[in-house]
């Protein structure tokens, strides 16, 4: 057989010509048989992404968010691109003044933040816990001097200020990183935003931020003109003498005027003098007034109300991204798996590997031994294969195995790679096909491990292959007619050694040449190759040997070391066997 074709459940699928270099192109169905056989890993990694971010969203504290707007008027003179950059300058300052520890400390103890217990955590953390061991552990040294010396400046501040200023400080960080404050858009409006674990705190937070920053600018404006009018007393004081002083000489120099362009001057800066002193006088009512009734450069246009909803976690993202990131980390680990996986699960690993003429799959077979052993042992001469019910892809492998014989008389014995694959099964199938299709077919048990179709079809026989082996004669009573056109040689009671490697002395009363003159198909059950070497033994002896390998758990390791020994050994490869494939590889 030359031609390289694979046998599946459904029809012959051509296998595609060796490649003479490089790696072969990834198609869409080799994407998606990787999706078929890997999807349970993609699934559960998924499902445990999904788990995690749903366990976290159940668990963690919701977060309510309220923002207050506040209106800024700036108070800038100037061009107007002077003005607009000096409004950007100004603005941007507030923000940063909303956001001092001034305003934000402010709110704390307005509120009393830093006794919540739900808002700042009174437990020391560990890093505080471990800097107190290492300052005690420093200042034990110290201890013996500073009692001598008596208490210190710094032993007189009560500890307990101290750790209430903590706390404190620790309420102020825990709400800079609750709180924000943006400008919107290119507008004079900011907004001030506060988030807690309630609606109500939430808004409390808000509003109080924005009376706080109202009251610092307030503060700030008041101490400004403070400043300004303690300077403007001083200027006041300085014009006032120096009106005095003016106005003095004026009135001597008019008692006796000798030159009249001198009393002009005298007059005119008495005059200056006078208008300066006036101005300043106003201005210095002028930011008493401001000090008395300071006005604040912003105002409350929209307080905050309660949210709807909570801000975070935001479950549909998490639960979206927790999807995505699963479906990716089990892409890559059914990848691995895939890549690193050296079980057979598709026929082109051993074709392409062990260059076989055909492989084969076939569905599930342990479920259908019973019925074929009852269907042998029942001894029924029906010679029509509706009478029999085949196993998914028997049938094309029967018509390879027909093709086999058409010129001649064969003898095809049947190996495992390892217990436990369907081999005695197979065996059985293709021997009830082949006697169906009216061959003279002979079915021999010479599997000595596990004589699994001797106690299926015959279990009280007497006389089986062993006792062949030593009289040719008693092949006539021993090989049991099952139909007109099927007989079955039991193993018989093995004694010491296995009639497989009997069989290969060529010493022995049975020879499969005797054999063929009668039977036009022969077929051989031999012990898993992996159980026993009575595959080495007599494969030399048969016209071809079929390899059956276990879908998704033999090795292609495995099955290339049996098919090279064996053909090390000189037998032929006439193809290999997945046995127990998945309808949906099958198909």
């Amino acid at each position: 057989m030359t031609s390289s074709t694979i046998f599946s459940g459904v029809s012959p699928i051509s296998l595609p010509p060796a490649a003479t270099g490089g790696n072969s192109p990834l198609t869409l169905r080799d994407m998606l048989f990787f999706i078929r056989m890997r999807w349970l890993w993609i699934a559960a990694t998924t499902f445990a992404f999904l788990v995690l971010a749903g366990s976290y969203v159940l668990t963690a504290e919701p977060t309510f968010v309220a923002n207050t707007q506040l209106v800024i008027v700036p108070q800038v003179s100037g061009s107007e691109a002077q003005r607009a950059f000096a409004e950007d300058a100004f603005i941007e300052g507030q923000l940063e003044i909303a956001k001092s520890s001034d305003v934000v400390g402010g709110t704390v103890t307005a509120l009393g933040l830093d006794t919540d217990p739900d808002f700042v955590d009174q437990t020391p953390s560990l890093q505080d816990r471990a800097k107190s061991w290492l300052m005690g552990a420093s200042s034990e040294p110290d201890t013996a001097s500073q009692e001598a010396a008596g208490p210190g400046p710094r032993d007189a501040q009560p500890q307990q200020q101290i750790e209430d200023g903590r706390i404190h400080d620790r309420a102020v960080a825990t709400l800079l990183n609750m709180m924000g404050v943006r400008r919107i858009g290119s507008s004079t409006i900011i907004e001030i935003s506060a988030a807690a674990s309630t609606p109500q705190q939430a808004v409390d937070i808000a509003d109080t931020l924005a009376r706080q920053y109202i009251q610092k600018n307030i503060a700030m404006k008041a101490n400004a003109s403070r400043q300004y009018s303690e300077w403007l007393t001083r200027f006041v004081s300085e014009q006032q003498r120096g009106l005095a002083e003016a106005a003095s000489a004026l009135a001597s120099f008019t008692s006796t005027p000798r030159d009249q362009f001198k009393l002009a001057e005298l007059q005119s800066a008495t005059d200056a003098r006078r208008t300066l002193y006036e101005n300043t006088l106003n201005q210095l009512t002028e930011a008493k007034q401001r000090i008395t009734y300071p006005v604040s450069d912003a105002t409350i246009v929209s307080r905050a109300t309660l949210p709807l909803s909570k801000a975070r976690p935001r479950s549909t993202l998490i639960i979206a991204f927790a999807a995505a990131v699963g479906l990716g980390v089990g892409f890559a680990l059914a990848l691995i798996r895939h890549a690193g996986d050296r079980r057979i699960v598709r026929p082109n690993q051993i074709a392409d590997a062990g260059g076989l003429p055909f492989v084969t799959l076939l569905a599930t077979s342990r479920t259908s031994n019973g019925h074929s052993a009852r269907f042998l042992a029942a001894g029924t001469g029906s010679s029509t294969a509706a009478a029999y019910p085949v196993i998914p892809g028997m049938a094309e492998l029967s018509a390879t195995v027909v093709g086999l014989r058409r010129k001649r008389r064969v003898v095809i014995g049947i190996v495992a790679v390892n217990p436990g694959s369907g081999a005695s099964t197979i065996a059985c199938e293709l021997a009830v096909l082949s006697s169906i299709s009216g061959a003279q077919t002979l079915l021999i048990d010479a599997a000595a491990q596990k004589s699994s179709l001797s106690k299926s079809i015959a279990p009280h026989s007497s006389t089986g292959l062993v006792d062949v082996l030593d009289n040719g004669e008693l092949i006539r009573t021993a090989a049991l007619p099952l139909t007109p056109t099927l007989k079955f040689l039991p193993l018989g009671k093995v004694v010491a050694v296995s009639p497989a490697i009997r069989l290969s002395s060529r010493r022995t009363q049975l020879s499969f040449a005797e054999l063929k003159k009668e039977f036009d198909a022969i077929f051989v059950d031999i012990s898993a190759f992996s159980a026993s070497p009575d595959a080495n033994a007599i494969a030399p002896e048969l016209d071809g040997v079929l390899v059956v390998t276990s879908h998704g758990h033999t090795s292609i390791d495995d099955t290339m070391h049996v098919i090279e020994t064996l053909r090390n050994v000189g037998a032929e490869i006439l193809g290999a066997i997945i046995n127990d494939a998945p309808k949906r590889i099958e198909s």
